[in-house]
């Protein structure tokens, strides 16, 4: 249940403040509802995580998410709302995270100025980048030869442990055969030397906001990264929703690797035939279409905190 709701600030006890307006009631039912929806969803992939952690146990395709992506299995359970709402009857012992909400008479809320200042340059750049991805047409070509690119003519694979379902010669043939075009600067920088000649663009850090764009896989995954990167001002629902999405994106990234990984219940994309690259796309503007829905949201949430966030004393920032 939702009410319309205007609360008085337990800081400043002025009512209505034009920076730190909420205009929402979550009544206790719902939110709590809302915490264990969040925790069962997640718990499974943190308790699958923390396992395998506890044994030294590795996954090709799933601990990507962890270690690369630097939120905690802990903090990915996490419930919030975002901002802009009371948890009617809540305090800071409710649910897990509750201790960064701010306590009042009627519950728990989330005081948008604790909103780190110095992190308000980083709202801006954040919320033109996901713009500007949103708006750049898709690119459906790239087939997943970037894990190949990291692969050729070298005899250390990024994941030993793992078998390949092709040798190096071929390999090494299919890179050379098929024009390897990742526009994704956190991929093309794992390339082995020899294969950065072949990409049909020097990719940089620096270029990074021009060279992004929707169709690329990796580009899909780190919508988890800017959802959790204003967590918890953004909602644990948005950042499930991303992170489910990211599950999906790194098994089509892996499943279209040189990588045998049938053992784990993978079956191979094999973009090396022309069967198997039609399949890939097929996948890429599926898991695009998902993205960019919640990439829509991203948006709207990043400009809401941000809109929220600015104050007359940081229109220099």
């Amino acid at each position: 249940m939702v009410l319309p709701f205007y609360m008085k600030s337990a800081n400043s006890g002025v009512m209505n403040s034009p920076y730190n307006i909420y205009n929402q009631v979550i009544a206790p039912d719902t939110w709590r509802s809302r915490v264990s929806s969040h925790e069962k969803r997640i718990s499974f992939w943190v308790q699958d995580r923390r396992e395998r952690g506890a044994i030294g146990e590795k996954h090709p395709v799933y601990d990507f998410l962890f270690d690369y992506y630097s939120f905690r299995p802990s903090q990915l359970l996490r419930w919030s709302p975002g901002i802009g709402y009371m948890l009617c009857d809540a305090d800071q012992n409710s649910f897990a995270g509750a201790h960064e909400f701010t306590l009042s008479e009627q519950g728990l809320f989330l005081d948008v100025m604790t909103f780190p200042k110095h992190r308000i340059k980083f709202l801006k750049w954040a919320l033109q980048y996901l713009k500007n991805v949103q708006e750049r047409p898709a690119q459906l070509g790239c087939f997943g030869l970037h894990e190949w690119a990291m692969l050729y003519k070298t005899n250390t694979p990024r994941h030993s442990s793992v078998p390949l379902r092709l040798d190096s010669s071929e390999i090494n043939q299919v890179c050379e055969s098929l024009n390897i075009r990742c526009s994704h600067y956190d991929a093309f920088r794992f390339f082995t030397q020899d294969a950065v000649p072949l990409n049909i663009k020097k990719l940089t850090r620096e270029t990074t906001t021009e060279d992004d764009q929707p169709g690329c896989i990796h580009v899909t995954m780190d919508l988890y990264r800017y959802a959790y990167k204003i967590a918890p001002y953004s909602s644990a629902e948005l950042i499930a929703d991303a992170f489910a999405l990211a599950v999906k994106a790194r098994e089509v990234d892996m499943r279209a690797s040189p990588y045998d990984l049938s053992s784990l219940g993978f079956a191979a994309i094999e973009i090396e035939t022309t069967a198997g690259r039609a399949s890939y796309v097929e996948m890429q503007k599926k898991l695009m279409e998902e993205a960019q829905g919640i990439r829509t949201k991203l948006i709207f949430e990043y400009q809401n905190l941000l809109q929220q966030r600015s104050h007359p004393d940081d229109i220099s920032d």
